[in-house]
């Protein structure tokens, strides 16, 4: 081979070991930035992650707690309790409505007229509630005829005490005597809302009425009957019949009339003294 041949073999070489080392360095400059960037991008990933975690956790721990729910309250007995004697202010607060047994509270003054309310004659029977007109006595004297349901409405009576159902024990049934009262406490409320009821236990009786019909035996049936409405209508019974009655379960001499039927002074003592005692809360 000539001198010639072996020189320019010789620049091949060269030129070629050459380019292969630029490759060479190409080749690793190339893997350098992706691994480079590779890098950065995982390093950036756990700061993302970590940095939403942190969000996240500080949203729970800011997030506002679910309310405590209030309990909710026991209803009122349906029958009255014993309470703190509520005095004669409580007890001018409250409108008497009811048959004979009611009018004598008027007559023995044991109340004054405007807190009595029954019919002209004196008496008035359950079966006759929706219909009846009551004489409604003012402050000065004067009098009206009212519907039950009118007077409610015009005087706006704070409390009703209601005693009826003595003179239907003697032909009403279980099903007519709860219809009427229920109805009479639905057309009161409808008359006035605020009217806080009460319904009242009928009295005892002595034994000499049971010609009549009307016996100890039929008022303790029907108390049970007006308890039965005012726990079914959520209104309130006050149990007045226990502290009249002797130990046979007649109506205590000591405080009736000696008619065996109605109260006398004392009697209405008795109950005044329990209405002030049991007051409606």
């Amino acid at each position: 081979m000539s001198e010639r041949i072996r020189e320019y073999f010789h620049v091949l070489w060269l030129a070629a070991i050459v380019i292969c080392a630029a490759a060479a360095l190409f080749a690793v400059f190339f893997v350098s930035c992706t691994r480079a960037s590779g890098g950065d991008a995982d390093d950036s990933a756990p700061a993302m992650k970590d940095a939403a975690m942190a969000e996240d956790a500080g949203t729970e721990t800011s997030a506002t707690p679910e309310p405590t729910p209030s309990p909710t309250p026991e209803p009122a007995p349906t029958e009255l309790q014993e309470t703190e004697d509520m005095g004669e202010e409580y007890l001018a607060k409250c409108v008497f409505l009811g048959d004979s047994t009611t009018y004598g509270a008027g007559v023995y003054e044991a109340l004054p007229w405007p807190q009595v309310w029954t019919t002209s004659i004196g008496t008035m029977d359950l079966g006759a509630q929706s219909y009846v007109d009551l004489d409604v006595y003012a402050e000065d004297g004067s009098v009206r005829s009212l519907s039950i349901r009118d007077a409610v409405a015009d005087v706006k009576p704070e409390y009703l005490i209601i005693t009826l159902g003595l003179n239907g024990i003697s032909y009403m049934d279980e099903v007519q005597f709860k219809e009427e009262y229920t109805d009479l406490i639905s057309g009161i409320r409808q008359a006035n809302p605020d009217t806080k009821i009460i319904c009242h236990s009928i009295y005892p009786v002595t034994d000499s009425m049971a010609p009549t019909g009307i016996s100890n035996a039929g008022v303790l049936q029907a108390n049970q009957w007006i308890y039965d409405v005012a726990e079914a209508t959520g209104t309130r019974y006050l149990n007045t019949h226990d502290l009249l009655m002797d130990d046979t379960g007649n109506l205590n001499a000591d405080y009736g009339n000696g008619d065996g039927i109605h109260l006398g002074p004392a009697g209405f003592e008795v109950v005044k003294t329990n209405v002030r005692t049991h007051g409606y809360q």
